[in-house]
């Protein structure tokens, strides 16, 4: 099956979720965010420390359906992503994932805060230029890896800030032998109704 056959199937089946109706799911909420961010070099393992960023910018949307959860403890979501990339790259990128979501922490009274990481497929619909730069060459169906921290805005518990790594990778070769990616470090607003 062809790359971009899996990416339309993914998306399709999230977009046929989200249209369910909200009572088939515990503590439902769909969600729209905005994010965006500035590429970096680095690999993953060091994004979160010294970064050396690149000339090149993203903007996404995403949409997004609370599934289920356990308890106040963990959130399982779906969510899909449109992203445009421009600067050094210019395509736009296409992202399925799921994304679980850690709830509880010491201060939520005082200020509500989650973390997030999503895993699901990335199509990119050219080569991304950092990723041949880096790597040699790539290939536009990649693994997608989001982390994410996340704040509710006081007094208005609809709204959400967000601070967010964007990564595509071959995880290790898994995907057409691919063993390096991209990263994206950035920031978001997200509206839950």
């Amino acid at each position: 099956m062809q790359a971009k056959t899996i990416v339309v199937l993914l998306l399709t089946a999230l977009l046929l979720l989200l249209g369910a109706h909200p009572q088939a799911f515990a503590d439902n909420g769909r969600f729209v965010s905005l994010f965006g961010g500035r590429a970096c070099y680095d690999t993953l393992r060091d994004v979160l420390s010294d970064r050396e960023y690149v000339d090149s910018y993203m903007a996404a949307l995403a949409v997004g359906q609370n599934l289920t959860g356990y308890k106040h403890y963990l959130r399982l979501e779906g969510e899909g992503q449109i992203v445009k990339h421009w600067g050094v790259q210019d395509h736009f990128e296409f992202n399925a994932l799921l994304v679980f979501r850690w709830l509880p922490f010491p201060w939520d009274r005082y200020l509500d805060t989650s973390f997030a990481i999503g895993e699901g497929l990335s199509y990119a619909t050219d080569d991304p230029e950092i990723e041949v730069e880096k790597h040699d060459r790539t290939s536009r169906l990649l693994n997608y890896l989001m982390l994410e921290l996340a704040v509710v805005v006081p007094q208005q518990p609809q709204w959400t800030l967000f601070a967010r790594v964007h990564h595509r990778s071959g995880v290790f070769g898994l995907f057409d032998g691919m063993t390096g990616g991209s990263n994206v470090v950035g920031a978001g607003l997200r509206y839950t109704f």
